[in-house]
């Protein structure tokens, strides 16, 4: 087989067609890249990673999902380390000011259904300042220039509504009051939809869609599976549902254990399940005898062994996940199971991808 384009060869992998080998993407952190460029092992101080690594996708993250747009974020309370803001969706976050990291989860105004009623539905509505669209036109433009596969990307249902009312309440509501979490679905479905026609009408469609849904933590998900089949579900399939009508197949992001719920995402449409996370229980060997006829994977390759800089382990991991998903052919595109920290050097992180690469051959 002739060696593929990346846009051809992610295209493939997502269709269930022949494809040369796998794809690659991977998401260095931040501080990780600062670590690589002040050694010297960028080309250009503006050149990017999809450019450096040669990766197969180029995203673009245009959609603007906080409740009101007019809000001006307010600092509450500020230290030489974090930051405490009330943002536009009501909540009350501490931020690291000189790292990432997740924020601390402070306060909500929207509780409840009254509090979703009052300070976040009646401002989600489709809005052209809620759509980057020079970041959607210059990312499709690059796509095309080099031959990648472009990607809107985002965030659907779930992590649509924790930014308003957080975990806790989110999860309180499922359980006492799913009424109010299915209209939060709804709204935050039939917005996204409303959106992408905006946007796809001025300025084209991209070639597929990764939605970042995080449903789980160690060992478990967030939600039973009768829960998810009750209340995200059917987001999900009328989310995916649209994108497949309009030739879009579909990722979907989820850090944590997910398994129990992997059967819901199936049916609700995705094309292939990314992250995997290792240290939170997921095991893409395992999934793939159970769903590899249905969906492809992305990721599971544990970053701890990559953190390791030893290239013997990293070698064994990737043998131990790659090998036996080229044997039955399903597809694959190579990643970490959640990222690149900065304790990764520059060239454990190179032999990743060309090892990762050279096993995942389907020639």
């Amino acid at each position: 087989m002739k060696v593929m384009e990346p846009r051809e060869r992610v295209r493939n992998l997502l269709e269930r067609k022949p494809a040369d080998r796998a794809a690659f993407y991977e998401g260095p952190w931040t501080e990780t890249v600062t670590r690589w460029r002040n050694e010297g092992h960028y080309e250009s101080p503006d050149q990017s990673n999809v450019d450096r690594f040669d990766m197969d996708m180029e995203l673009s993250w245009p959609f603007n999902c906080v409740a009101n747009l007019d809000f001006k974020d307010v600092i509450v309370e500020e230290n030489e380390e974090t930051r405490l803001t009330r943002n536009g969706n009501g909540a009350l976050l501490r931020h690291w000011k000189n790292k990432s990291g997740t924020p601390e989860h402070v306060d909500f105004l929207v509780k409840d259904r009254a509090g979703w009623d009052e300070h976040a539905k009646p401002f989600l509505k489709p809005d052209r300042r809620r759509i980057n669209f020079e970041d959607y036109r210059a990312a499709k433009k690059r796509a095309a220039d080099k031959k990648r596969f472009f990607m809107w990307s985002g965030i659907n249902v779930f992590e649509q509504m924790h930014p308003v009312c957080g975990h806790e309440y989110m999860l309180m509501g499922m359980a006492l009051d799913p009424d109010w979490v299915k209209d939060m679905t709804q709204t935050y479905a039939e917005l996204t939809i409303a959106l992408w026609e905006i946007l796809f009408a001025e300025e084209g469609q991209p070639d597929g869609i990764w939605f970042f849904e995080d449903m789980g933590f160690k060992g478990k998900p967030f939600m039973s599976p009768a829960m998810y089949a009750e209340l995200i579900q059917p987001a999900h399939t009328r989310t995916i549902g649209w994108a497949h009508a309009h030739g879009l197949r579909v990722i979907m992001h989820s850090c944590g254990f997910v398994e129990p719920l992997v059967p819901g995402m199936v049916a609700a449409g995705i094309d292939m399940l990314q992250a995997m996370e290792v240290k939170a229980g997921m095991d893409m060997v395992r999934l793939n005898r159970e769903y590899g006829q249905k969906i492809g994977f992305m990721g599971n390759i544990d970053i701890r062994e990559v953190i390791s800089n030893d290239r013997r382990r990293i070698d064994a991991e990737l043998k131990k996940k790659i090998l036996p998903l080229m044997a039955t052919r399903t597809p694959y595109i190579l990643s970490s199971d959640h990222s690149t920290p900065p304790e990764v050097d520059f060239d454990s992180f190179i032999y990743f991808r060309d090892r990762g690469l050279e096993l995942a051959s389907y020639q």
